[in-house]
């Protein structure tokens, strides 16, 4: 019996294999087909578009980097989504440590009106948003668009934090109460290193978000030294269109810091998917 179970794991395993194969060259077949064009002229690119290149032109890429002015651009992007995914960390998790902790009966309104905010879409509220900001003078600006996305990433981050707090045992801030701790020195000495899976989980999904859009600050962000990353990779596809090479060399330099930061993060994220499915 155990024989004929051994043969037919071995049996499966090779389909295991074949089918696990084919579904990552068919996620990765788009940017491996964007990565080797990058290398390409146009002529070669009309020519041959899944070939090889012939040869590695990093032309392409210096002319992108000058054009596109992609320190700026970088810098731009940097900052909205750090700062903007510090905030969002920050505010979440001692709101949600309230909500949870605090036996206030006004806290499950809150919570609920949180989650129910979930549902309502960007594009809903964008021309009432935008009219509202530029009534008071906060259009065209780097911070008005950092509140925003810390306005609209809470919600999502409040939750998660929420389920995970309440799994935390009560005595451990007990405990340290009784040493002598304030609740701010519980928060941050206690609970907050506890959710470090979380945390990660949440940053990644942020910056993710943050980094890769186009809509909001295409509406907030008017000056082209304030462009992000998204908005200058779009004013350069529309200046150089038909240039596909060049064009190409900018959407890997578009997409290739996120593909790094997740490359050196993914171990944490499916931990703390795991933990917090668990939970």
């Amino acid at each position: 019996m155990i024989k004929k179970i051994a043969v037919k794991n071995r049996i499966k395993n090779p389909f295991k294999i074949i089918g696990i194969s084919l579904v990552f060259f068919l996620y990765i077949s788009p940017l491996l087909l964007v990565f080797l064009n990058s290398f390409k002229t146009t002529k070669e690119f009309l020519l041959s578009p899944l070939s090889l290149p012939k040869k590695l032109n990093f032309q392409n890429y210096i002319e992108a980097f000058s054009k596109m002015n992609y320190i700026r651009s970088f810098t731009n992007s940097l900052i909205v989504t750090v700062f903007s995914t510090l905030f969002i960390i920050l505010f979440s998790s001692m709101t949600a440590y309230i909500l949870v902790r605090k036996k206030w009966k006004i806290n499950k309104y809150i919570f609920f009106i949180m989650v129910a905010s979930m549902l309502i879409p960007f594009q809903a509220i964008m021309i009432p948003l935008v009219k509202l900001f530029g009534s008071i003078g906060m259009m065209n600006n780097v911070w008005a668009l950092i509140y925003m996305y810390i306005g609209f990433g809470v919600s999502l981050a409040i939750f998660i934090y929420h389920g995970f707090i309440k799994s935390i045992p009560l005595e451990l801030e007990e405990a340290a109460m009784i040493d002598g701790a304030s609740t701010i020195q519980v928060f941050f000495h206690v609970i907050f290193p506890l959710l470090r899976p979380t945390t990660i989980t949440i940053a990644v999904l942020d910056m993710l978000w943050i980094w890769n859009d186009f809509l909001l600050p295409n509406l907030v962000l008017l000056r082209p030294s304030q462009m992000t990353l998204p908005l200058s990779t779009y004013k350069f596809y529309q200046t150089y269109t038909v240039d596909y090479g060049l064009l190409m060399s900018g959407l890997v330099m578009t997409v290739m810091p996120l593909i790094i930061v997740y490359a050196f993060l993914q171990k944490y994220i499916i931990k703390g998917i795991i933990q917090g499915s668990i939970k």
